[in-house]
């Protein structure tokens, strides 16, 4: 019963019977006094406020300044007078606990200090801390280099161990995460950014029960995706291509299991993540839309764990512990669906799985080096009714080295590989398919911190890529295919970027940077030329567009230059706080992206594929404006984030109608270079403390494109005018709510409303040889119907005061309550019955349980 927690307010003036009142109502303790005690007076001496406290701690706090005592015996609280000689002894208890960085790595060398005592100490090699201070409430504040001040109000009442997690890199996101606080940073520069921990991640019901960080930043403003079970995420109006995914600082090529069902990161070793929006740091670069930084966890330095989870279709495992006691650790982690085992049960051929492995090693040489690895590797299998195989997966590997040559300066060097590759058969047809896009990087940071008011971060980094669009090949003699390799491309990615934190006033802090980068592609590859130039030709007897026709072929050879191009990326960010719970901000980036996914689908499917700028294929720009107010209520109680963005994209890839992008050798034939606008207002409302927690989310925005005619007789797309994209959604609402009713139980919502997606219906039919052939509308000049779906979530807890051996919870889940069939496409068939046109829509889920059981030992 004492790990109940209450909020408690008294001073002065509240009676025995007032505090009474405020504990029964928030718990299932009951007072007992004897009848010398006048409820009505007042025992207390001094104003006092408890946020969510535990019951005990609560009491001993009281214990020291009550006129009268108070002590706890089952579910019941007893009051008695205290004796005349009774002091309030100053008892001593130990404070303890480790530091880590937005990594999970223990933070060597932070400044641990008490504020009323004048006293404190530094982290050691572990990044643990540890002394013993007076029982008390005090005010906890750490620093260290490269990383904001943070403070905390603490209260110390016995020996307790308290963890904290800081943002080590500057140029990161500004929020830090202390004890669960998600009160705005007032004073950062940072705007545009969420972060989520997996506390938050695991709370929010989704589909299958399983929890899903991808899934997860959907509840966030600015962000949706283009419906149930499909892959990818669209910011503020962007295409999924434009997304940068880092796994622990390397890319990923592709984010989910499944076609979307399930995304690639697992919530048992993913430690959290950083959404960057708008205001992107100088470091960060190669995509025009946002950034998602995931960091996976760092495995126990002192002993061994397990934990994992068994679910409808699928479970996880992860072991972790050190390697070394102390000096070196490691944490692996596993994920499986089985779901085609039910199928085979039920004479089912159709068979789909997928599974992934993560890892992560660390090892630390001394105070000022650590060497870390992080890999990663999974596969989906598909197989329907022996027609169709596929496979498709994704392997990434990173090494960091960690370097501390002063207290002012430490640097990040890292090397990468990551590759996703897609393999295709099919029988009946005798033939495979098999592409994949490989990339080797390297990475070297530095950051300088000249004062507390003046920071620099700088560094450079390169990347190779090696696209293979793909490798037709005949499976047996009588195939109708014949092999046939598509062109693979090869590129560079170089660039080097400096960025500046600069504390103007106590008010006014300024952050500016830039970043250079440069992209070469060369050969060895034959590129195609065209009649008059032009790759795509305009026919005005059918008011199409059509594929131009080659006059030959220009063969690079290897190393040679096909297209190189070079851009400068100015960064700026501002904040003016008014007061210490108030500010407004305001940012400028530009960003260049040299590499494309090719799909004319609204989600990017397994098969996309993945190709470079060059000669018919220009680098995408961006420039992007942002403004905002922050205010905290309550001393961070709630928090409030507003704000305004405009963006303006150049050389977005558009499709002609009809455009065949699979296994295209030449897919300069079928696409045009248009631009992209998008403009809206997100606002963003936190509840973060209490025993119900939550958000409200909400967007209004507009996301458009525009492909004009290249010479006034071509009418270019939409007649050349502004037309929705497939990633506007007018409005966007996400509801997200937690309650924890008590130590056993709490309770989950996530309510989503939507614009429907943007789609071209058919707006009549013309008939040719018998059959009725739809006749469709401009570009997008409709929409699907509304997006809504409500989901709830139940977590029991059995033992929850069990601290070690077997520790275990269930989750109870119902996605789409109400069993909404939303709509994930309409398409315009004929009835091959009666002959009629009809107009069908495809609903994915309707309401879905789920059922899995956690555990822990």
């Amino acid at each position: 019963m004492t790990a109940q927690k209450v909020t408690v307010t008294v001073d002065q003036n509240v009676t025995l019977k007032d505090f009474f009142k405020q504990i029964e109502n928030q718990s299932d303790f009951k007072f007992a006094f004897t009848e010398q005690f006048d409820t009505n007076k007042k025992y207390f001496t001094k104003k006092s406020i408890f946020k969510q406290i535990e019951i005990e701690k609560l009491i001993a706090e009281l214990n020291k300044t009550a006129t009268v005592q108070f002590s706890i015996v089952g579910n019941n609280i007893f009051v008695k007078q205290k004796s005349p000689s009774q002091k309030a002894v100053k008892k001593k208890s130990k404070l303890k606990g480790q530091i880590f960085d937005n990594e999970r790595q223990p933070v060597i060398g932070a400044n641990v200090f008490i504020k009323e005592l004048e006293a404190g100490t530094i982290t050691d090699i572990n990044g643990r801390y540890s002394f013993e201070i007076p029982n008390g409430t005090y005010t906890l504040t750490i620093s260290y280099v490269g990383s904001k001040n943070q403070e905390k109000q603490i209260t110390i009442s016995d020996d307790v161990t308290m963890n904290f997690s800081i943002e080590s890199d500057s140029q990161q996101l500004g929020e830090v995460i202390v004890m669960n606080n998600k009160a705005v940073d007032i004073k950062t520069t940072q705007m545009s950014v969420n972060k989520l921990s997996m506390q938050e991640i695991k709370k929010i019901p989704v589909a299958m029960g399983e929890p899903d960080p991808l899934k997860s930043i959907l509840t966030l403003p600015g962000v949706t995706n283009a419906g149930e079970a499909s892959s990818g995420f669209n910011v503020r109006g962007g295409a999924a291509d434009q997304n940068l995914i880092l796994l622990d600082g390397a890319p990923v090529y592709a984010d989910s299991h499944m076609f979307g069902f399930f995304s690639i990161f697992n919530a048992d070793i993913v430690n959290g993540l950083d959404l960057y929006k708008g205001g992107i740091p100088s470091k960060f670069g190669g995509r025009v839309s946002s950034v998602l930084d995931v960091a996976q966890q760092t495995g126990d330095f002192d002993e061994y764990k397990v934990n994992g989870g068994i679910g409808i279709i699928s479970s996880r495992l992860l072991v972790q512990g050190p390697i070394q006691k102390e000096k070196s650790s490691f944490i692996l982690s596993g994920r499986t669906s089985y779901a085609h085992l039910f199928m085979k049960l039920a004479d089912n051929n159709n068979s789909a799985m997928f599974y992934d492995l993560n890892a992560k090693l660390n090892f630390r040489f001394d105070a000022n080096n650590t060497l870390s690895f992080s890999g990663y590797f999974g596969n989906d299998l598909f197989d329907i009714n022996d027609r169709f195989a596929s496979t498709y997966g994704s392997t990434m590997g990173i090494l960091s080295w960690k370097h501390k040559f002063s207290n002012s300066l430490n640097s990040n060097l890292s090397a990468f590989y990551s590759d996703y590759r897609f393999n295709l058969e099919i029988p009946i047809e005798s033939f495979k398919w098999d592409s994949n896009i490989q990339s080797y990087g390297m990475k070297y940071n530095w950051n300088y911190q000249q004062s507390e008011k003046f920071k620099i971060n700088y560094g450079i980094d390169g990347l190779y890529y090696n696209f293979n669009p793909g490798v037709v090949q005949p499976t047996s003699s009588d195939s109708q295919f014949n092999y046939k390799q598509l062109d693979k491309k090869y590129a560079l990615e170089a660039s080097a970027f400096i960025d500046f934190e600069n504390q103007i006033t106590e008010k006014l802090n300024f952050r500016y940077g830039l970043r250079y980068s440069s992209f070469y592609r060369f050969g060895p590859e034959p590129i195609s030329t065209y009649e008059n130039g032009q790759a795509v030709v305009y026919n005005p007897l059918y008011k199409i567009y059509e594929e131009g026709t080659p006059t030959g072929t220009i063969n690079y050879k290897k190393g040679q230059a096909i297209s190189t191009f070079n851009n400068l990326e100015p960064r700026a960010a501002l904040s003016y706080a008014f007061n210490d719970e108030t500010s407004i901000k305001a940012s400028y980036n530009r960003m260049a992206q040299y590499i494309h996914i090719l799909a004319n689908t609204q989600s990017p499917l397994p098969m996309s594929i993945w190709t470079p700028s060059g000669p018919f294929t220009k680098p995408q720009l961006l420039d992007q404006y942002a403004m905002g107010y922050f205010r905290n209520f309550r001393d961070g109680d709630y928090s409030l984030e507003t704000e305004l963005f405009y963006k303006n994209v150049q050389n977005r890839i558009d499709y002609i109608d009809g455009a065949d992008v699979l296994a295209n050798n030449n897919i300069e034939q079928v696409i045009l270079n248009g631009k992209a606008r998008s403009y809206g207002m997100e606002l963003l409302f936190r509840k973060n403390v209490g025993v119900f927690t939550g958000w409200i989310s909400y967007t209004l925005s507009r996301a458009e494109q525009k492909t004009p005619g290249r010479t006034p007789e071509e009418p270019g797309v939409a007649n050349g005018n502004w037309y929705l994209s497939g990633y506007d959604k007018l409005h966007n609402l996400s509801i997200v709510g937690s309650y924890e009713l008590n130590p056993k139980w709490s309770f989950n919502g996530n309510f989503t409303l939507q614009s429907g997606q943007p789609v071209t219906y058919a707006n009549g039919y013309y008939e040719m040889g018998g059959i009725h052939v739809p006749n469709y509308s401009l570009r997008n000049e409709n929409r699907l119907p509304l997006f809504h779906h409500l989901d709830l979530a139940a977590t029991y807890t059995p033992k929850p005061d069990k601290k070690k051996g077997w520790q275990s919870y269930w989750v109870f889940s119902l996605y789409n309550v109400y069993n909404r069939k939303n709509a994930a496409s309409v398409s315009f068939t004929t009835n091959e019955d009666t002959g009629a046109n009809e107009t069908r829509r495809l609903s994915i889920f309707g309401i879905v349980p789920g059922v899995s059981y956690n555990f822990k030992f």
